[in-house]
């Protein structure tokens, strides 16, 4: 599996990157873990990039996640509900992003506007 999945990282990459969204659609066709992609990547020496929660890798800014200027209760509730250690976890990030019908950049901004920092990337990237 080792092989197939470098195989498809190295087809993937661009420039010596893979973007998160690539490693994600990898990991779905392989029926992998995505933090099997991620190893396989740095393994590789290739970088990811464009977070799909806007947190790195865009050309010209690192990240593009800036504090929401307005936040529902429900969307606080459900952020504050998900934090494990006081970081929201990036699949659960996700996960409220499904829930609410959201982008995922909406709920890193409602994040940010709370100071919380998400964690745990599910490709391994921090």
């Amino acid at each position: 599996m080792k092989d197939r999945i470098a195989d498809a990282v190295q087809e993937r990459a661009r420039e010596n990157k893979l973007s998160c969204g690539a490693a994600f659609r990898i990991a779905d066709e392989l029926a992998v873990n995505p933090l099997k992609v991620g190893e396989m990547a740095d393994a590789l020496g290739i970088r990811l990039y464009h977070c799909q929660l806007g947190l790195f890798g865009y050309d010209g800014e690192e990240r593009i996640v800036h504090p929401a200027e307005e936040l529902s209760p429900e969307l606080e509730q459900a952020i504050r509900e998900g934090l494990i250690v006081g970081r929201l976890p990036c699949a659960v990030a996700w996960a409220i992003a499904n829930r609410f019908d959201l982008p995922k950049t909406h709920v890193a901004n409602a994040a940010e506007k709370l100071e919380i920092s998400i964690g745990q990337c599910q490709l391994g990237a921090f």
